[in-house]
């Protein structure tokens, strides 16, 4: 199975499952090769994709701008890039179970 994440050049890219519309915005473990996370925000107008992107910031500590929707946009699996954010971090923060 591939792993739901991986190191590029220029950060660390996410495989994720969204679950819009939620009561909060958590990490839920794994949905197959990706990271489960539930938004609390509607898939309306990018809400989600926007509340999604400033959780991972906040996670990582870093600006919501190193954080991008490569793809996925308009759907539950997404392909997030986080800019300047090593694999390690990513590995520690899900592998934990941190939900921010």
């Amino acid at each position: 199975m591939t792993p739901p994440y991986r190191q590029t050049r220029e950060g660390t890219l996410l495989t994720l499952h969204i679950q819009p519309g939620a009561k909060k915005t958590e990490f839920m473990g794994l949905h197959g090769d990706a990271l489960k996370v539930r938004v609390a925000a509607p898939p309306v107008e990018g809400a989600a994709n926007e509340a999604l992107c400033a959780w991972l910031a906040s996670l990582c500590n870093v600006p919501q701008k190193a954080i991008t929707i490569q793809a996925g946009q308009t759907g539950r699996r997404k392909l997030v890039l986080l800019k300047g954010v090593a694999l390690g971090l990513i590995r520690n923060t899900f592998e934990r179970g941190d939900d921010a």
